[in-house]
This record gives structure tokens, C-alpha cells and sequence, in this order.
């Protein structure tokens, strides 16, 4: 067991950021297109030769790229490229391929924006959705529901923070019962933070939501490895979900989704990884301070690499 502290201090460098996302923007005239690409800063760190590499993994089927330029834009800490295309013929719809996880981070999410002739269409890649197709049409209710509530399950599992954020907190229940008061704090706290947010004037970094995250995973080891009896444990559960809850705000308003569609997939994420997590600690009780030994180690480890 004294090796899991180990690895978790060791891999955190090799692991994807908390909040990994960039968009773009494609604008189509009859069978000429041109696409704008927005990367945040410290993404760039990853990739060889971005001004080539970036736009070999962006890809619309059947268009010719005609011309392209890259370049760093400090003053908004982004990498901006720009690139026209050319079709065959005038299009109706536009097959695009994005493969940016796999030169960047793995739970890196790209928005795709388009529009053409007045009407608008938007796409979600990730490592999972590499492929699909912008019609131009109106979504159905269904369509909607899916692919925003979807967006939010896939969301909820996109990063090594969320995932042993939750194994925190399911280890620093003591009983099903405190587990329930724990996660519907958590949950309650993440949608109060969706809400209210937005309403304000503050717009936090993508990196301070990655640090403060990375410190939730820590305040939630101290909790168990020092106060093992503390009592309103589901407050502390609810403080947590706040912060958390501020990396589903900036997904909701880089995608303009749906809050309460995505966080309902989020939540159901959630749900599923915390009642697995309940059954796999289950043997694992006795090594618990030791869990929270390696919890503590990953949490401050991360913090202080995300910053």
C-alpha cells in the first residue's frame, strides 16, 4: 500500500488538467470556409510544433486548406490559429474530425462552433467523440436532452481530480447514511455554485478553478486523518461542492447547454462512481488513514504543480 502514495505523487505531472477546453469558430460561404481556433496557453506546453500540428487535427471531410497562420496572443493567455478551406462544391453540411486529447491532455474538450447562410450548429469533441456532423438544423427536444446531459456525464468523469475527489468523500463517510448527507451537500453545492456564479461579476481562471479543486482532495484527507470524529462533515461536503460546481459553470457558459441538463448527467456520473467506490472500500476500511496519506500527497502534489 505504501506504493500508492508513491505513484500518486509521481504520476500527478503526467495526468490532465482539471479544466482542459478550447473552441473554434467556422464560418461557411458557399463551398469556402474559414475556421478560427482559440487554445488556451498553457495547453501549447503539450504540442510540438503548434502552428503545424494544431490544424493537422482539426479536420472537415472533403475541404482543402488553403492557407493558415498561427500565433501567441499573451494579452488573453490563448493560442489563436486561423485557416481557410476550400470544397469541391457548395455544402450542406460539414463531417468534422477533431483530435486534439491526443497531442494535448486526455480530457481535453473542444467546442466547434459553425454557421452558415444565417443558421448555426456547435459540436463537443472529446477523447471518446472524435467524429461528427453539423446539419444546420434546428436539434430536437430529444437530441437536446441527450447531448447535453451527456456532455455533463462525461464531464463529471473527465479528469483524475474529479474522480479521487469523489473517493475522498466517499471515504470520509462513515455510514450509507453520512455518504447520502455528504453527496446530496456536494451535489446542492455544485448547483448553487452553476447558479449564482454567472449572476456575479467574477469570472475565475481556469486555473484557480484547478488548484482549488486539487485542494478540496486535501481538505477532505486532513478531515479524516485529523478529525476523524468531527461532526458536520456534510457542511464541509457542501463548501467542497461550490468549488466544484465552478467547473460545470464554465462548461455551461463556454457551451451555452443547458445548466440543469448538464448537471443532471453530472449528477447521475456522480451517483454511479460514488455507490461503485462504496462497495471497493468496503475490504479497503483498514488502510484508510493510509488512503488518506496518499489522497493528502495527490491533492497538494496537484496543487502545487497547477500553479
Amino acid at each position: 500500500m505504501r506504493s500508492v502514495v508513491f505513484l500518486l505523487a509521481a504520476a500527478a505531472p503526467s495526468l490532465a488538467h482539471v479544466m482542459s477546453m478550447s473552441s473554434g469558430d467556422l464560418t461557411i460561404e458557399g463551398a469556402r470556409g474559414h475556421y478560427e481556433l482559440r487554445m488556451p496557453l498553457y495547453e501549447i506546453t503539450h504540442v510540438t510544433n503548434p502552428e503545424q500540428t494544431l490544424l493537422e487535427h482539426i479536420r472537415f471531410a472533403g475541404a482543402r486548406m488553403t492557407k493558415h497562420e498561427c500565433h501567441s496572443d499573451t494579452a488573453h493567455d490563448a493560442y489563436l490559429c486561423s485557416a481557410d478551406y476550400e470544397w469541391a462544391s457548395p455544402i450542406e453540411k460539414v463531417d468534422a474530425e477533431c483530435t486534439f486529447p491526443s497531442i494535448t491532455v486526455p480530457n481535453h474538450v473542444h467546442l466547434l462552433r459553425a454557421e452558415m447562410g444565417g443558421k448555426h450548429d456547435q459540436a463537443v469533441f472529446d477523447l471518446t467523440f472524435t467524429k461528427a456532423t453539423l446539419r444546420f438544423r434546428p436539434p430536437t427536444k430529444t437530441e437536446i436532452a441527450i447531448t447535453e446531459s451527456g456532455a455533463g456525464f462525461l464531464r463529471a468523469l473527465g479528469g483524475p481530480v474529479q474522480l479521487l475527489f469523489l473517493a475522498a468523500l466517499v471515504l470520509a463517510a462513515r455510514s450509507r447514511r453520512e455518504l447520502l448527507a455528504l453527496a446530496g451537500m456536494f451535489v446542492l453545492g455544485q448547483v448553487l455554485s452553476v447558479a449564482i456564479v454567472p449572476k456575479t461579476n467574477w469570472q475565475p481562471a481556469a486555473k484557480f478553478v484547478e488548484a482549488a479543486t486539487a485542494l478540496t482532495i486535501a481538505y477532505l484527507a486532513v478531515e479524516i486523518l485529523l478529525l476523524p470524529k468531527a461532526g458536520a462533515r456534510w457542511l464541509i461536503a457542501g463548501v467542497l461542492g461550490v468549488f466544484h460546481g465552478l467547473y460545470f459553470c464554465l462548461f455551461v457558459q463556454t457551451t451555452e447547454y443547458s445548466a440543469a441538463l448538464v448537471l443532471a448527467g453530472a449528477v447521475v456520473a456522480e451517483a454511479v462512481v460514488m455507490a461503485v467506490l462504496m462497495f471497493v472500500f468496503r475490504p479497503l476500511r483498514r488502510w484508510e488513514r493510509l488512503l488518506a496519506v496518499a489522497l493528502l500527497v495527490f491533492g497538494i502534489g496537484w496543487f502545487v504543480w497547477s500553479l
